[in-house]
């Protein structure tokens, strides 16, 4: 996605700020924030969700504010929550802070949610299914310059640009579609290597390279 939400290569946001003894969650919001997530994944609004916020709520929220402002989007958008409904619970607790927040015990969800946070992550690579790769390991590429309007890993800083098929990654499902499509189709990935003036001109740190997971479908040959 073009815009602000696709923030790889981009400068001026100053230093990254490393936190020493950075807790899992600042907050026990951010942990439910997660919980929700991870138990209801069709209803967060997805990557997809998080890079539709306005520029300016993105640029000046933390990141699990980002998720939960996508995932009241998300409730909002299927029908499930109304505006009013959030304003006015929302209203009332400014108002009754000492108010407690309503809490249903359900063992059965929350060991659900657990075991999806201990469980391994699905993989996305296809071996079932036979596609012969366009490119093998040495082979010149270049990326194509293509701006699509939902979500893409194809950061713009290396749309354009020459790089070398470093290791063919097989046969997986193809991200960008992932968010919103429940059978993602597949195609061949790579992994290609970029030399950093090649994407950052003379502004680029010396004798610096760049390892990028590419689909086939982002790559021409050079």
């Amino acid at each position: 996605m073009n815009g602000i939400h696709d923030m790889g290569g981009m400068h001026g946001f100053g230093p990254v700020e490393r936190e020493e003894d950075e807790p899992v969650f600042h907050s026990p919001w951010e942990g439910r924030v997660l919980g929700m997530r991870r138990l209801l994944p069709g209803l967060s609004g997805g990557r997809f969700g998080v890079e539709s916020l306005d520029p300016v709520v993105y640029l000046t929220s933390s990141y699990y504010e980002k998720w939960m402002r996508a995932t009241v989007n998300a409730l909002i958008e299927k029908g499930l929550l109304t505006a009013q409904e959030l304003d006015a619970k929302t209203e009332f607790y400014r108002e009754h802070p000492e108010a407690m927040v309503p809490r249903r015990e359900d063992p059965e969800r929350l060991a659900q949610v657990r075991q999806r946070f201990v469980s391994a992550a699905r993989t996305a690579r296809r071996d079932d299914v036979d596609i012969p790769p366009r490119f093998k390991v040495g082979d010149a590429v270049r990326t194509r310059n293509i701006h699509p309007l939902g979500h893409t890993r194809l950061p713009r800083y290396v749309r354009g640009k020459q790089g070398v098929v470093a290791i063919y990654q097989g046969v997986q499902e193809f991200q960008d579609t992932v968010p919103g499509d429940p059978d993602p189709p597949p195609q061949p990935l790579y992994n290609v290597r970029f030399d950093a003036a090649e994407l950052w001109g003379t502004s680029a740190e010396a004798n610096q390279t760049l390892y990028i997971d590419m689909w086939e479908s982002y790559l021409d040959p050079a």
